[in-house]
């Protein structure tokens, strides 16, 4: 976790604002939610009882032979979506 420091000057020279620019837009980027927040958040969401299951349903034999006539239909004009098509039809 990364900590800033602070110090404010009065002065309004064009790196002071670079500086305070740098710091904010650093604060941002780094900024991160504190673990007891996420924490309270799931408490949360497990007992309000939304917490429905997903698991994993495997494929059909229509949903596997779909996506290998669309590999076998771009073929000719995109022969690399056709292979990714195959692929995903191979991984059910």
């Amino acid at each position: 976790m990364s900590t800033f420091t602070n110090t404010y000057s009065n002065d309004d020279n064009y790196f002071s604002n670079l500086g305070r620019a740098t710091r904010a837009f650093l604060g941002a980027l780094l900024a991160s939610k504190p673990y007891s927040e996420l924490a309270q958040k799931e408490v949360i969401a497990t007992t309000t009882g939304h917490t429905e299951e997903q698991r994993y349903v495997r494929p059909s034999k229509r949903d596997i032979a779909l996506l290998n006539s669309e590999a076998a239909r771009y073929e000719n004009l995109m022969p690399n979506l056709a292979s990714e098509l195959r692929f995903l039809a191979s991984r059910g």
